[in-house]
């Protein structure tokens, strides 16, 4: 039998807060058609996400990756940092 690899889920967003310990908010924006008038509508999500480093900034584009939970609200894991805004 052929050992099935579970795939996990990954999302690209940017910080919108690092108050937290080892904790960062990364809003995830996508663009949805609208059903009956064919116009793409933002919807964003935020996600709790864990960050051990303390490493992120606000405003930093990074990728996380889904995993076990971590506690109440945080299931997702920081995978990288993509980008940094220049100061």
């Amino acid at each position: 039998m052929s050992e099935l690899k579970k795939v996990r889920k990954t999302r690209t967003g940017s910080v919108v807060s690092n108050r937290m310990e080892k904790s960062i908010v990364v809003q995830v924006e996508r663009k949805v058609r609208h059903k009956l008038y064919g116009k793409f509508i933002k919807r964003t999500v935020k996600y709790v996400a864990d960050d051990p480093d303390n490493q992120c900034q606000i405003g930093d584009l990074v990728l996380i990756e889904e995993c076990r939970p971590l506690s109440k609200r945080k299931r997702w894991r920081l995978r990288s940092i993509l980008e940094t805004p220049a100061v």
